[in-house]
């Protein structure tokens, strides 16, 4: 498995991969409105600091994440995807992640990576802690959807 770029030819996949309004909120926060579209990536995606990768295995393509500058040294994890709900709890996230870390590290000379995970999305929680991230605050009253308060979870690792 590999990360490349992501690029237009693949913003009609990660449409695909968006099936619900819920789902689209979990997965991208308030960034995109449901359903997703070409035009919200293009306009996201294109932004100098949002650096965007598909996680590929040979010609299947597996998922989606970004690594968002915020300093010179910092990056952040956002909007991880295992795209195939038939792929999802095989360890995808965990190479993805990874990959993505290292290229931060390697790549970009990060010192510092962090993220943001709704506190209920258990799953990724426990990947991210296995990487060695920590909980460095939480944050309740930020993201509401369908009236229902989201917990925040703000996590970072040192490289």
């Amino acid at each position: 498995m590999h990360l490349e770029k992501f690029t237009t030819m693949d913003y009609a996949l990660l449409v695909n991969w968006i099936p619900t309004e819920e789902f689209n909120y979990l997965w991208g926060g308030p960034i995109y409105e449901y359903p997703l579209t070409e035009q919200q990536i293009i306009t996201h995606v294109t932004r100098p600091e949002v650096t965007p990768f598909i996680l590929r295995q040979g010609d299947k393509n597996i998922g989606y994440i970004e690594l968002l500058q915020e300093s010179q040294t910092t990056y952040r994890l956002c909007r991880v995807l295992i795209g195939d709900k038939a792929q999802r709890g095989k360890g995808y996230g965990k190479v993805l992640v990874e990959l993505a870390i290292d290229y931060a590290k390697t790549v970009l000379d990060a010192k510092k990576v962090n993220l943001a995970v709704f506190g209920h999305n258990k799953r990724a929680i426990n990947c991210y802690q296995s990487l060695g991230f920590k909980v460095t605050s939480e944050e309740t009253g930020l993201r509401i959807f369908n009236v229902q308060n989201w917990t925040l979870l703000y996590m970072t690792k040192a490289l």
